[in-house]
């Protein structure tokens, strides 16, 4: 579904992605992980369309995007949530996802857009709180509203960055049944940047691993888990150890 080849940015002198290569299959939840400052979020952004690779080529279902608008990549079904979550405050959570379904992957007339934001915020666990302003909600619920918002775009891929930050044992477990309920019952394929190991360890089904720009891994939990590399990049001997 998601196929780079060669993915090369620069800023100035840094070189934030070098030749990277990835690529994430229909139905799969993919994790990227990495060190801060490894590149994670910016091959998200040159997915999404935020930057434009110096070199290289990204391809979605076959159609290369490397270069193409953010909106029409969205339009080709690709939903983004960020790290820094980024609601519409001065909005009450129906208008905040309804955002969402009028820039989405299909057009406004062919759907009923306030019928649509309510069933998403059924789904997240917001439906309580519908009528209240994005910036009433605490970190959780602004997290599952941004979830909602880019389900809204009717994606066929959602790019995740860090769901998880800042949230305690029980909100993580919460947002991992809703991760898999989406891929599970929606069909949406998933990849997704976290620093949660744990979390991430125990839902993807693959993981890529970057550091300094670079791709150094690719495997399973398990085992980038037991790569030697990885470990001396990232994880550390007592995570190692303890899986």
């Amino acid at each position: 579904m998601l196929k780079g080849s060669k993915v090369t940015k620069r800023f100035g002198g840094l070189l934030a992605l070098n030749m990277v290569d990835f690529e994430v299959n229909k139905g799969e939840i993919v994790g990227l992980i990495g060190p801060n400052g490894s590149g994670k979020t910016t091959l998200f952004n040159a997915i999404s369309g935020i930057y434009k690779p110096d070199s290289g080529k990204i391809e979605f279902d076959g159609t290369d995007i490397t270069t193409m608008p953010i909106h029409e990549r969205c339009k080709l079904g690709i939903g983004r949530t960020f790290q820094v979550v980024r609601p519409f405050n001065e909005l009450n959570l129906v208008d905040n996802v309804k955002m969402g379904c009028m820039f989405g992957r299909q057009d406004v007339e062919d759907r009923n857009t306030q019928e649509k934001a309510l069933e998403l915020l059924d789904f997240v666990g917001l439906t309580a709180k519908k009528h209240q302003k994005a910036e009433q909600l605490n970190l959780i619920d602004k997290k599952r509203l941004e979830i909602a918002r880019a389900l809204g775009t009717n994606p066929h891929m959602l790019l995740l960055d860090e769901v998880f930050a800042g949230l305690d044992p029980a909100e993580m477990a919460a947002s991992t049944k809703l991760l898999l309920r989406i891929r599970d019952e929606l069909g949406i394929t998933e990849f997704w940047v976290e620093h949660v190991m744990r979390a991430i360890m125990n839902t993807a089904e693959r993981l890529i691993v970057l550091n300094i720009g670079e791709k150094i891994a690719e495997g399973t939990p398990s085992e980038i888990a037991r790569n030697v590399v990885v470990v001396k990049a990232y994880l550390g001997e007592k995570f190692a150890k303890v899986t």
